[in-house]
């Protein structure tokens, strides 16, 4: 088959899903309201709170949830076959991840921009918000320390991405300055993407890389070090300064890598050499079910955007109808990021002969980001006929840029969470800024370090850990929503389903995980995942006695009580 009838498919269901579901569940089950006064209006501070341009903050919410896991997971769960992998991200993304991203901002928009782990409180019960918020501190710890070790991986691995990937700081900042002073947008935008692809072009002739061994340490872990500071300070700036702009750039960055991807398809149309399913599966390969639904997180649904969602997209929501753009949309951009890495790791760019793949992906986990790197640059070689190194640069900083801005917002999310805590437990120490941001840099440098070593291998050692616990935040926020709509005597089913599908296959896999874990003999592991299977199941049966508890009263005539 040719790859380009998978991406037809996949886009013209995404477009339906954008024009049609994505419109009904904003019109008729959310009621998105022009006229409601968002919090960013509301309590705007200049620094969190800031009414912002719904492209600029599509471009924050998109780049800041799609990271490297649409990459990292599809790349991984083409192992059991492309059919599978193509059909969980589509449906994925028109049924799962559009609802629950769009629903996770009007939720936080409608509770003053609270995180969904704190406005679970007014939703379902005090217990429940301590619960929750436990989950997505563990959550944000896991996505910090694995994409921490992603970029050190990539800055080892490909040393011309380094030039560009920090020269995207300096420009963000100077374009925040620009757009704080209200200069027009499109042209800032124009400049912003010129100098970045040029720094792509020079670092291909620029190489950066660390000394192997500095300070007792190797050169991955220094750069693990170093990427935790920078993430620290980025998180104190306003957003205005460097979160916008940049998440912005790199927003534009990615249409342009996936217009050269579906190009290079479209002018190129390879075939696919990947087996539709695959019958030829290594002999310890876990079953598809339920693992395909938490290796493919980001690109079908995933807990992660519930947190971005409600921790930084909602305190900047100009008007509450742009959820709809920025949530919805959001989701349809990763999912084409995700369809993408699929078709690239799939066919003879990659690999020349169903034999030839078959070597490549020997195992359930092979491949990943350097079969997508190296499969993408040769077919934008193959498309466009660009040089395989400079597409290789392009692809590599694209990683980096994506991992770095969900690092950025991740420190940022768990700072919000630790000052939250301050507030709940009347803990002033907590609500200082400073303090709460080295202490979330603390907790994922120790995961990243004490799980893996010296090297900080374990941010990748806690990576089918951080799938299955992502999931189970998906069907929790999803939950949430639920209960919301339940409440406004709104239909939940368009929730509810997709919450008991997520929750359930989430849950299984976590216990397959914890079983694992337990006869490797990782104990650290073992613990976390028997946290997070055992709050999921206290916050259901929670949410539960609450619904019971409101259709009750409902029934009676006294719902004004709840």
């Amino acid at each position: 088959m040719q790859s380009i009838t998978i991406v037809l498919l996949g886009i013209v269901g995404m477009l339906l899903g954008w024009l049609f579901y994505s419109r009904f569940i904003a019109t008729r089950i959310f009621q998105l309201d022009n006229r409601f006064v968002t919090p960013a209006h509301e309590l705007r501070d200049g620094k969190d709170f800031v009414p912002t341009n719904k492209v600029v903050l599509w471009g924050h919410h998109f780049t800041s949830v799609a990271g490297a896991a649409p990459i990292v997971g599809p790349a991984i769960a083409v192992y059991w076959g492309w059919v599978p992998a193509v059909l969980w991200v589509v449906f994925g993304t028109i049924f799962f991840a559009g609802v629950h991203d769009m629903g996770a901002l009007w939720a936080s928009a409608r509770h003053k921009g609270k995180s969904m782990g704190a406005l679970s409180e007014n939703v379902v019960g005090k217990r429940t918000r301590s619960l929750f918020m436990i989950v997505v501190f563990l959550v944000l710890l896991m996505v910090n320390a694995v994409f921490g070790v992603v970029i050190a991986n990539s800055f080892v691995a490909q040393p011309n991405a380094v030039f560009p990937a920090w020269t995207a700081i300096a420009v963000a900042l100077v374009i925040g300055q620009f757009l704080k002073r209200q200069f027009p947008l499109v042209p800032l935008c124009i400049i912003g993407i010129a100098i970045l692809y040029a720094s792509v072009y020079a670092g291909s002739y620029i190489p950066l890389s660390l000394p192997e061994s500095m300070f007792g340490l190797s050169d991955k872990a220094n750069w693990i070090i170093i990427l935790f500071v920078y993430a620290a300070i980025a998180s104190l700036l306003p957003v205005w300064m460097l979160l916008q702009p940049r998440d912005f750039i790199n927003g534009m960055q990615l249409l342009v890598g996936l217009l050269l991807l579906y190009g290079a398809v479209f002018l190129a149309m390879p075939d696919i050499t990947a087996p539709a399913f695959n019958t030829s599966l290594a002999e310890s390969t876990p079953s598809i079910i339920p693992l395909l639904f938490v290796t493919i997180a980001c690109g079908a649904v995933s807990g992660f955007h519930g947190i971005v969602a409600s921790g930084t997209s909602s305190k900047q929501l100009d008007k509450e109808p742009d959820a709809r753009f920025v949530g919805y949309l959001g989701a349809i951009g990763e999912g084409s990021l995700a369809l993408i890495t699929i078709v690239a790791v799939s066919g003879v760019a990659l690999a020349a002969s169903p034999q030839e793949w078959h070597e490549i992906y020997s195992h359930l986990g092979a491949g990943s980001v350097n079969a997508f790197i190296t499969g993408g640059a040769n077919l934008i070689q193959q498309g466009w006929g660009l040089p395989v190194d400079f597409s290789s640069t392009i692809l590599a900083v694209m990683v980096v840029l994506f991992a770095g801005t969900t690092m950025d917002s991740g420190v940022r999310l768990q700072r919000y969470i630790i000052q939250e805590w301050g507030d709940i437990y009347q803990l002033d120490f907590m609500k200082n800024g400073s303090f709460a941001t080295l202490l979330a840099v603390g907790c994922c440098l120790l995961l990243a370090f004490g799980a893996g070593g010296s090297d900080g291998s374990g941010g990748m050692i806690i990576w089918p850990l951080f799938g299955s616990t992502n999931q189970i935040l998906a069907s929790l926020t999803l939950l949430v929503i639920s209960v919301m709509l339940i409440k406004l005597h709104r239909p939940a089913i368009y929730t509810l389903v997709p919450m008991m599908f997520v929750l359930v296959m989430a849950f299984l896999a976590g216990l397959i995980k914890l079983k694992e874990y337990y006869l490797a003999g990782n104990y650290l592991l073992v613990v976390l995942d028997a946290v997070v299977l055992i709050v999921s199941v206290l916050v259901m049966l929670e949410a539960g006695a609450v619904i019971s508890k409101f259709r009750l009263a409902k029934t009676s005539g006294h719902t004004s009580q709840l």
